[in-house]
This record gives C-alpha cells, sequence and structure tokens, in this order.
C-alpha cells in the first residue's frame, strides 16, 4: 500500500491534541503505513508551536498541510461506518474492548466498503465517556499495567499497522525454488556422510550419530531445492579436496 492508498478506508482522528510535535509525528506514522485522511477535533497548540509538527512530520508534511480541523468529535466521524476509539482507561462503557490485533481483521474488511475512524485521544486523559460513547469498537494496545499510556504517535503507529497487517496488502515475496524432495535431501545425506568421513571429520564408527546431527541441522535449515545444491556443493568440493 503506498501513502494515499488507505485514504478510502481510514481516517485518523485525533481528539483535542496538546503538542504539535505528537500531531507531526502521527502524520509520519499514517505515512509509513499508508493513509493520509487526518481530522483533529478542537486542537489545543499554540500557534506558535505549529514549526515542531513539521519537523516531526519530515516527508509526511503532505498529510500534515492537508488535515482538517473540527470543533467536535461528532464532525470528525461524519460520515464513517464504524469508529474506533482507542483507550487505556477502564469504567464505564470501556467493558467490550478488543486488543487492536483481535478488531483489526474486522475493521479491515469494513474499510473495504465504508469510511472507519480511528480515533485517538487527548495526551493528558484519552477520551471522554461522551466520546467513548460515538465509538463502535474500543481498542487496546497491550501494555504493562504499571504504564498503559503510550505517546499519541506510537499508539497510532500500533494501530495503523495491525489495520495494515489486517488488510492483506503486505505480500511479501515467495520462496523461488521448490521444495526439496525427499530424494534430493537423501542424497544430500549421502554425499555429506561421503564428505565428511573423506575429509577425516568423522570416524565410520561414529557416523551414524554424527549424521544424525546433521539430519536435525538440514531439517531446520535446509528447506528448499537450491538449499540442498548448495550444501551438496559443499560436500562435494570437500570430497574432491579430500580425494586430491
Amino acid at each position: 500500500m503506498k501513502q494515499g492508498e488507505g485514504d478510502a478506508g481510514v481516517r485518523v482522528v485525533l481528539v483535542s491534541p496538546l503538542y504539535a510535535g505528537n500531531v507531526g509525528s502521527v502524520c509520519r506514522a499514517m505515512a509509513n503505513m499508508g493513509y493520509s485522511d487526518l481530522v483533529i477535533v478542537a486542537p489545543r497548540i499554540e500557534d506558535a508551536d505549529w514549526p515542531e509538527a513539521e519537523r516531526l512530520a519530515v516527508h509526511a508534511g503532505g498529510i500534515l498541510a492537508s488535515m482538517r480541523t473540527v470543533k467536535t468529535m461528532a464532525e470528525a466521524v461524519e460520515g464513517c461506518v464504524a469508529v474506533a476509539g482507542a483507550t487505556a482507561r477502564d469504567g464505564l462503557y470501556r467493558g467490550h474492548i478488543a486488543l487492536v490485533r483481535e478488531a483489526a481483521p474486522e475493521l479491515a474488511a469494513i474499510a473495504k466498503t465504508g469510511k472507519v475512524a480511528l480515533v485517538l485521544g487527548r495526551e493528558d486523559n484519552g477520551l471522554e465517556n461522551d466520546e467513548i460513547q460515538q465509538c463502535t469498537h474500543l481498542l487496546r494496545i497491550p501494555s504493562c499495567d504499571e504504564y498503559r499510556s503510550l505517546n499519541l504517535a506510537q499508539a497510532a503507529m500500533v494501530c495503523l499497522y495491525e489495520l495494515r497487517l489486517a488488510s492483506g496488502v503486505e505480500a511479501l515475496p515467495g520462496e523461488k525454488s521448490p521444495p526439496a524432495s525427499a530424494g534430493h535431501r537423501k542424497r544430500l545425506f549421502e554425499v555429506w556422510r561421503e564428505a565428511m568421513l573423506a575429509t577425516g571429520f568423522m570416524k565410520e564408527d561414529k557416523a551414524d550419530h554424527m549424521m544424525q546431527g546433521f539430519a536435525r541441522i538440514f531439517s531446520r535449515g535446509v528447506k528448499t531445492q537450491d538449499d540442498a545444491d548448495i550444501m551438496l556443493g559443499v560436500a562435494r568440493q570437500a570430497l574432491w579436496a579430500a580425494r586430491h
């Protein structure tokens, strides 16, 4: 997912942020994960502090420049079919919290057909109860009980990472070489045994025992035909050197 590809599905909402630097850092996290729809609700940031947001946004200045500012959370989530609020607090209206990783698949699926708002609360006291009531989902990032609260940008990154992962956009390249066949691996063991005997690494009376150790190593690390070919080549070269 390139920057902007997730815009149609996810909106990040920051409620009454205190520090411009945190807003800039959230922009950077959004750019990293491919999102750019940012709305902030009633910011409490002094005008003179905004250059810090630009500095910390780094290459995500476009997200910062295009963010919208509204007065209420209701305005920020207008048009969204799901509103997921992140909270570290317990209490009234907070009993249906799910871990971000547990909720991410459902939210990612919803985001394919409608807008999902990811709502992050104030740095000093999070989301208020009336804001929690506007959420269809409550999210928690598992953290130490002694210090649950995360920095605003850290929380944004964790949530957006899980949403990106759940969306299925990250398809890592698979192994190009096919799996090594049983016969291919058997030939590897045979040549390796012969080479280890020829080089003096092991003696005939200990060969069976030593080869059990090699078999364990190969089973953990020699997975594909290319892997087996490399190890065969090493054994054959060692065998040639021992004979010549």
